[in-house]
């Protein structure tokens, strides 16, 4: 690939045990494999407007495979790995045509894109803030696993199942949810800058019609509250979730969970004797609600936002 993954960057990460690259479909005849065909466009970045609009395309069609094998639960995530690698290759790829394939392998989702080039990028390391490093980080944070294949030509990354943070139940809400995905997070300081870079894609691909600026804010405030007051420092085996529900009214559910039952003071948080940023969340217009597990072993806090003029 003569370009790599979110600015001439790509490393491999694989799970552990994991071998190199993926080895055949595990099901047999439950695979998408397409072939197209690059316009590309030198003076705009190298993305025509004719192959712009594939990562669309992509989106629907693997969707309407992954239902028909009756795995809907990969959808929203599968959705948008194949457009972070199928937009990379459409832009950089050096070949005419571009490989797509997907693949059930036992309970995991394969996703392969093949530009054709063998040509391995210098990696360059990027912060988590930097917007540049957003789809690199994106693939790290979302895939079971990824890499390269060893002649170079092929990007691929694995989804396992996926499982919610143990014991939580959603609150109430005004209208049934139509789509949600994670935002897979680490436990650990990091977070609210991974929840930041993370939440731009995903509200795209939600194709939600409000305030996307204010949302990925509320979603920084949330998970950055949770990591100052809710997770002990070195203690291993804590979770930290977070997830972006629309809603058949068209609202926004910014879930972020933590394993501390209790949110003292919430109301006083909120009002803003606490510190400032529920305060501000909530002047904007957004909800904030808490609710904790039956059993005691963690809460979310809910942020609902309405929809309304999108600020991009």
């Amino acid at each position: 690939m003569t370009t790599p993954l979110a600015d001439q960057e790509r490393t491999r990460r694989c799970a552990p045990g994991a071998a190199d690259e993926p080895r055949g479909c595990g099901r047999a005849g439950l695979a998408l494999e397409m072939s197209i065909e690059r316009h590309p466009d030198p003076d705009n970045g190298g993305l025509s407007e004719v192959d712009s609009a594939w990562p669309r395309r992509l989106r629907r069609i693997v969707r309407a495979g992954l239902t028909h094998w009756g795995r809907p639960d990969f959808a929203e995530t599968a959705e948008l790995l194949l457009t972070e690698l199928a937009t990379n290759a459409l832009r950089h790829a050096s070949g005419v045509d571009v490989g797509v394939r997907v693949y059930l392998q036992g309970d995991h989702l394969v996703i392969e894109v093949n530009d054709g080039s063998p040509h391995r990028p210098v990696r360059r390391c990027a912060g988590p803030a930097e917007e540049s490093g957003r789809g690199l980080l994106l693939v790290q944070s979302l895939a079971d696993a990824w890499g390269v294949s060893d002649d170079g030509t092929t990007t691929w990354c694995t989804l396992s199942p996926t499982e919610g943070p143990p014991d939580m139940e959603p609150a109430a809400v005004t209208a049934p949810v139509l789509s949600q995905i994670p935002v897979h997070l680490p436990a650990d300081p990091s977070a609210p800058g991974l929840a930041r870079v993370q939440a731009r894609t995903l509200l795209t691909v939600l194709n939600w019609p409000g305030n996307h600026h204010l949302a990925i804010d509320v979603l920084h405030v949330l998970t950055d509250n949770a990591v100052q007051h809710a997770l002990t420092p070195g203690k291993a085996g804590q979770h930290l979730g977070a997830c972006l529900s629309i809603t058949e009214a068209h609202e926004l559910l910014i879930d972020v969970t933590d394993p501390n039952p209790t949110f003292p003071d919430f109301d006083k948080a909120i009002a803003g004797e606490l510190g400032r940023g529920l305060r501000e969340i909530t002047r904007q217009g957004v909800t904030l609600t808490c609710f904790a597990s039956p059993k005691g072993k963690g809460k979310t806090v809910r942020a609902t936002m309405y929809p309304g003029q999108v600020d991009l």
